[in-house]
């Protein structure tokens, strides 16, 4: 491809972005070497690597590049024999880590965690995912372990080798602290002897080369015995290094260069091992390079939201919704474009500033950037194909040096597409034909056309002229396109209608801003009146698509709605059909469990009788016959509904306003009359009398009721009532009895006091041991009529008494 053009269509701005996302000298020499791809499946391969890229930074969030370094140079020179300083070892065990971190982070499969939402309740599910090209170059790295950690052992600055690097190294160091150490402690004696003390200039311990020295005054110095190693720039102070430590420092200079000897040792020795694995390293290198520059194709896919556009073999693509890249994101008007499908060639016009040639080099940069093998920011089910050449006639690029025009400029370009051009090949023009006599001009544009369409080339061109508006009309091959202009802001909108051609608004334009009718009729007088009748036709079609367009955003308002009420109303069906089968699957599980349980309680029972049977005295076996009659009753207690279920109805009723004493009503629920003693009209509240029974009920539950409508109470529920609502007190006295008996009594008296409405109550089982209250307290956690149990308080009866509310 001939990147001449490349300029014209910015494709260089892309790159300098992508320059900015690689984290290494080695990503960068990888960008500035890009070059778009000609060949399919290189295209697809280039893209694949973008699309995994982008997936495991989306899901990772990060992956550690950083650190990496270019040490080819350095590792040659290791090969050779050269022994490396320590920032060179240094720089090689960083990329060593590198190389390590990314080999097992990517080699194998990537987790990912994906959150689920079921009843609102959050399910943690782990995804494997699989990434062939980049797991597969990080499989390919070179792991060098051994000689990373012994770089960072013996190396712990730039310019600073560990007491660690080895044992010898380490010996001479504590021998140079001691030698240092024995120095010091020796000129401490003669600086602070008051016999030297009237010699020294100063009382202190200094260093010359490398050599220890005191500062003696010039004229003592033949009271000191040593050897002069320098002197102030006054000359009244001598350096002198007294003959006592010469062979200290002697010895002390012999340390550091074995320790300077030693260094060199331990320098050269990981030297050697970089060299060993030189062929390594460098193949580490250029998967390195690889991995930077795909993952910064990655971080410019999400920065840009982008895609991966799908890839067709065929000369047609088709972009949704698709945003110039180097337009601000905030302001960038999405289009949909498309060509090859039913047309190869597309004529755009419309006004100046209206957004044609923005949308021509979008199109161009997208072909571009699909064959970098870059992602493109546009919506899903865009597609691009390949093509051998993109040619693009875009601005003008007159050369005074050259004594071109603007119009011999374009024509030298357009020239070179023509000679080059093939079936292929995606050509991209703005303003053809201009510069020139508009009628000349547009007949060579139709010309320029025509042959690039018998060529079989794809082509995109803007364009001013109504005779080109005309060819596209004409040519089954040829469609037009227009960009959007709101007449009332005298503004472009930048949307891209294609089937539309554009209509010239210079007239419009024009009366708006205040030019006479009369001028503009004049003008008309001098169009043709075939102009006349294309702009008329164009005028028509403008008004007809508005209209088409008000039309479906309307339709499309309603639908979304449709669709709204559609889905509430699938989730309320959904909700519903849910609690149904929940309610019905407890309501078969209690009535499992009741049955059970009742058959046991019968089978005792009718054992208990036979035994009564065998027994002589009539009054015992009567006595025992009517605890067993009273057992059974008291067993049905948790079989009966509760009292809210029975006097407050669950369906809506005409309201009750007013009732006064003496009326009769009926209970709705409970089916039985009762007659009113009091009745408070604010609190919608009434006393009902039934029978011996007083009861507080809202307006809800009851009916207004004529003597001759009562209806009869069902002699069970009157039974029931009697039975139960005036018998069961509100405490239980378990104290004396064993845990089994006392669980029994808690239990029949729990069903007793449910059935008479008691809210609350309490069940004394006495301090002892703690056995009773104990087992107590698990039987009134797993029984259905208890809402809560607490202990007593003070003045309750404290630690003796539990306090039980009740359902």
């Amino acid at each position: 491809m001939n990147d001449k053009y490349y300029k014209a269509l910015e494709l260089e701005k892309i790159i300098d972005i992508l320059k900015e996302k690689v984290s290494s000298e080695l990503g960068l020499s990888m960008v500035e070497k890009i070059n778009p791809f000609s060949d399919f499946e290189q295209v697809k391969t280039a893209l694949q690597e973008t699309t995994e890229a982008q997936s495991i930074l989306i899901k990772r969030g990060h992956v550690p590049i950083q650190e990496l370094h270019d040490i080819i140079d350095k590792v040659k020179r290791a090969d050779i024999g050269a022994t490396l300083d320590t920032k060179s070892l240094i720089k090689i065990a960083e990329t060593m880590r590198v190389s390590r971190i990314l080999s097992n982070l990517l080699s194998g499969e990537i987790k990912t965690e994906t959150f689920g939402n079921a009843e609102n309740a959050k399910t943690d599910e782990t995804q494997l995912e699989s990434y062939p090209i980049v797991q597969s170059l990080a499989r390919s790295l070179y792991l060098h372990r051994d000689i990373e950690e012994a770089i960072f052992n013996a190396i712990i600055g730039e310019e600073e080798i560990s007491d660690n690097a080895s044992s010898e190294l380490r010996n001479i160091r504590r021998k140079i602290v001691q030698k240092n150490q024995s120095i010091r402690s020796k000129l401490n004696s003669i600086i602070s002897s008051t016999t030297y003390q009237k010699y020294l200039q100063e009382a202190i311990i200094s260093m010359r080369g490398d050599r220890f020295v005191v500062p003696v005054k010039a004229e003592y110095r033949s009271m000191i015995s040593g050897i002069i190693h320098d002197q102030s720039s006054s000359g009244a102070t001598l350096f002198i290094e007294p003959m006592s430590i010469v062979e200290m420092n002697n010895d002390l200079r012999q340390l550091r260069l074995n320790e300077v000897e030693e260094i060199e040792k331990i320098l050269s020795e990981l030297s050697s091992r970089v060299g060993e694995v030189c062929r390594e390293l460098i193949s580490n290198q250029e998967i390195l390079a690889k991995l930077d520059f795909i993952f910064a194709k990655g971080k410019l896919s999400i920065d840009m939201k982008a895609i991966e556009p799908n890839l067709n073999r065929e000369q047609k693509f088709k972009i949704v919704n698709g945003r110039h890249p180097l337009i601000d994101k905030k302001s960038v008007i999405a289009n949909t474009i498309y060509l090859g499908e039913d047309f190869s060639t597309l004529l755009i016009t419309g006004p100046n500033t209206g957004g044609k040639t923005v949308t021509i080099k979008m199109v161009g940069i997208f072909a571009l950037m699909t064959q970098c093998g870059l992602h493109i920011p546009a919506d899903y089910g865009s597609n691009m194909c390949v093509y051998d050449n993109i040619f693009a006639d875009i601005g003008d690029e007159q050369s005074i040096e050259q004594s071109l025009s603007t119009f011999s400029s374009h024509m030298t370009r357009i020239v070179n597409i023509l000679d080059n051009v093939t079936e292929n090949s995606l050509v991209i023009f703005d303003e053809l034909g201009a510069g020139t006599d508009p009628e000349e001009g547009s007949a060579l544009a139709i010309s320029i056309l025509e042959n690039i369409r018998q060529v079989g080339a794809s082509c995109i061109a803007t364009t001013h002229y109504s005779e080109l508006k005309k060819y596209a009309l004409a040519k089954n091959d040829v469609e037009n396109a227009a960009v959007e202009f709101d007449m009332d802001t005298l503004s472009p909108t930048y949307r891209l209608l294609i089937g539309v051609p554009g209509k010239s608004n210079a007239f419009e334009i024009s009366k708006k801003l205040g030019l006479s009718d009369n001028v503009i009729e004049d003008a008309k007088n001098y169009l043709t009146g075939e102009n006349i009748e294309l702009e008329d036709v164009l005028q028509n079609v403008e008004k007809s698509r508005l209209k088409t367009e008000e039309e479906l955003n309307k339709a499309e308002i309603l639908r979304r709605e449709a669709e709204f009420l559609k889905e509430k109303y699938d989730k309320m069906v959904e909700k519903f059909e849910g609690s149904k089968s929940k309610i019905m699957e407890d309501a078969r599980s209690e009535a499992f469990s009741i049955i059970r349980q009742a058959k046991d309680t019968t089978e005792e029972m009718i054992k208990e009788i036979k035994k009564i049977e065998q027994e002589k005295s009539s009054k015992e076996k009567d006595r025992r016959l009517e605890d067993i009659r009273r057992e059974i009753g008291q067993s049905m207690g948790h079989l009966q509904p509760s009292i809210e279920s029975m006097v407050v109805p669950k369906f809506s009723q005409k309201e009750i306003k007013t009732l006064k004493p003496g009326q009769d009503v009926n209970i709705i629920t409970l089916r039985q009359d009762g007659v009113v003693i009091s009745a408070d009209d604010n609190k919608k509240e009434a006393i009902v009398q039934v029978g011996i029974v007083k009861m507080t009920l809202p307006y809800k539950a009851l009916n207004i009721v004529n003597k001759k409508e009562k209806q009869t109470v069902t002699k069970s529920t009157r039974k029931i009532m009697k039975s139960k609502s005036g018998k069961v007190k509100r405490e239980v006295d378990l104290r004396g009895m064993n845990l089994e008996d006392a669980m029994m009594e808690v239990e029949k008296y729990l069903d007793d006091a449910s059935m008479a409405g008691h809210e609350e109550i309490t069940v004394i089982h006495g301090v002892g041991t703690g056995v009773l209250k104990k087992g107590i307290n698990e039987l009134l956690k797993k029984n259905p009529h208890v809402k809560s149990a607490r202990p007593g308080e003070y003045g309750e009866g404290g630690a003796g008494v539990t306090i039980v509310k009740v359902k």
